[in-house]
């Protein structure tokens, strides 16, 4: 049962609840979709690179060039991941890589 009061950014983005991500596979640019909320603040983010061949969550018996796909891009984005949920490289960490 949906709330009468639903923050009007959940309806918008498509999403079923705060810090909870979306793959949106008809955006021209961007793979996934959410709305964000750390205290008080609410901002709705957008992440991932459209069709971008990412490693996922590791697999057994993944190969070594997966591996350092994923250790490359935390390595890139350290900085911006440490932010936390109120950033994109966050949520694309958690979700793509």
């Amino acid at each position: 049962m949906a709330r009468a009061n639903k923050d009007p950014r959940l309806v918008r983005a498509g999403v079923s609840g705060y810090n909870k991500p979306k793959r949106t596979p008809n955006h021209p640019k961007k793979s996934h979709i959410v709305v964000a909320k750390s205290g008080d603040k609410i901002k709705t983010i957008r992440f991932g690179e459209q069709g971008a061949r990412t490693a996922g969550a590791p697999k057994p018996g993944e190969g070594q060039k997966m591996k350092k796909k994923r250790a490359s891009f935390r390595a890139r984005h350290a900085k911006n991941i440490a932010k936390g949920p109120m950033s994109a490289a966050y949520w694309a960490n958690k979700v793509k890589w």
